[in-house]
């Protein structure tokens, strides 16, 4: 037996076709130019990359004196400690902190909030430290409350000399953004 093949002419794309198609792209044309803008301005401005880094000169920072500066638009405070200062913070008891995590960028996530890893490597009268409380991101007071640290005068929030929440309903320490002193100790990079 022989095999007859019969073949079905292709159909002719019809207008109807065509229009399927055209509506199509047109259609995945408008969200790309929808979608394009809200994707776009989620990345950081200039202003924002320029402020990446910042070099700070301390050395006319005498003890028990602070400095705040801006680094990628939050407040960043660097504090000359007092001895008094820190030894009030090496004296606290780890069970005692709300928060035992150290915060530090500088160090591995799980460091324990101990008062050397809260504050500068060989240095330990320094505090570099993002001065935003970590209940709503308010600024907080320095030199202020019980622990004469900071204290969030909007919700009640404290924080020792070494910036570890000590009360009130903030969850976390105050951060440590990355930085590094100069061989010199005159001046610090936040970044």
């Amino acid at each position: 037996m022989s095999s007859v093949e019969t073949s079905e002419p292709t159909p002719e794309p019809t207008r109807r076709d065509f229009l399927y198609i055209a509506t199509g792209a047109f259609a995945a044309v408008g969200v790309g130019a929808v979608v394009w803008p809200l994707i776009d301005q989620m990345n950081p401005d200039a202003a924002s990359l320029a402020l990446a880094t910042s070099e700070v000169d301390v050395s006319s920072v005498a003890e028990g004196q602070s400095i705040i500066v801006k680094w990628r638009g939050k407040p960043v405070v660097v504090r000359h400690r007092t001895a008094k200062e820190i030894e009030e913070a090496k004296a606290t008891p780890l069970n005692q902190l709300i928060d035992p995590i150290a915060r530090n960028a500088n160090l591995p996530d799980d460091a324990p909030a101990t008062d050397a890893n809260r504050a500068a490597p060989k240095a330990e009268q320094w505090l570099v430290m993002v001065q935003i409380c970590t209940h709503l991101g308010c600024v907080p007071l320095g030199q202020q409350g019980e622990y004469d640290g900071w204290f969030c005068p909007c919700h009640g929030s404290e924080y020792d000399s070494a910036g570890r929440v000590r009360r009130g309903p903030a969850p976390e320490n105050m951060a440590i953004p990355p930085f590094k002193f100069s061989e010199s100790g005159t001046s610090v990079t936040i970044g």
